[in-house]
């Protein structure tokens, strides 16, 4: 049997033996584990374990980076966020199954064809520009801001695990909604939606991790926590419509010279 044919038995085997909650909430903590806390580590332990290799792509410098304490700060506030979504995913279902209603994204014997993952993955990414760059220039209004979103930026010198560290609102609003969404809009398979959170989980983390592993993605996002007033999107192209990327934020960057 080949390793398609075994991936494919595999699932339709897990669809027959769990039932959609047990899937989607194991698999969604599992994908939340592994691209968002596990990388969080590894980004966290390169200054320790490859300090020749990390210090030339920091960003900002070491003088600004969040103290021992400040990181324990920052675990368990992105823990406890962490566990009221998962709260709020469980009691979804509970609501979905006292009412006898089907789940919204769909879990399906057979796994999603790569055209439909990358079609369905394209438009997720979209919508949730729309919805992120939206959500997080409402927070930034200055009536909320000190409210709610001054929390996460807290970390003017972001780190990884720092993507997450917010106001339980903003979490919800502006962290959990814009990735959910767009595949429930769409109806997704649970997969294609895994696949979709593996990636922005990924790049958030990444974009958030002090570092410019990503040809100037990291270097936008680290410029908004430092002058909170440019890049509030994710893939740019809201920031090129309303004009608070690209020139203004080269703008910024050269008057912080």
């Amino acid at each position: 049997m080949g390793l398609e044919s075994l991936t494919r038995s595999t699932w339709a085997d897990i669809t027959k033996s769990y039932s959609p909650s047990q899937i989607d909430v194991v698999g969604t903590l599992a994908v939340q584990l592994i691209f968002f806390w596990a990388l969080s580590g590894i980004y966290i332990l390169l200054d320790i374990l490859f300090p020749h290799y990390s210090h030339p792509h920091k960003l900002q410098p070491r003088l600004k980076q969040p103290t021992l304490p400040e990181l324990r700060e920052c675990f368990w506030m992105v823990a406890r966020n962490q566990m009221l979504s998962t709260l709020i995913h469980v009691g979804i279902y509970a609501v979905l199954h006292l009412f006898r209603l089907p789940p919204s994204l769909r879990f399906d014997a057979a796994l999603p064809s790569l055209a439909e993952c990358i079609r369905e993955i394209s438009l997720s990414m979209l919508m949730r520009e729309v919805f992120f760059y939206y959500s997080h220039r409402i927070l930034h209004h200055p009536s909320i801001y000190p409210r709610i979103h001054k929390t996460h930026h807290r970390f003017t010198a972001p780190v990884a695990l720092a993507a997450q560290y917010a106001h339980p609102i903003e979490h919800l609003v502006a962290n959990i909604l814009p990735i959910v969404l767009p595949s429930l809009i769409l109806r997704s398979h649970i997969v294609t939606f895994w696949i979709f959170l593996a990636i922005e989980l990924a790049e958030t983390t990444t974009v958030h991790s002090g570092y410019d592993f990503l040809h100037g993605a990291a270097k936008m996002h680290d410029l908004h926590h430092e002058k909170f007033v440019v890049n509030y999107g994710t893939l740019g192209l809201l920031d090129w419509v309303h004009g608070t990327g690209g020139k203004s934020a080269r703008k910024h960057m050269a008057e912080s010279r």
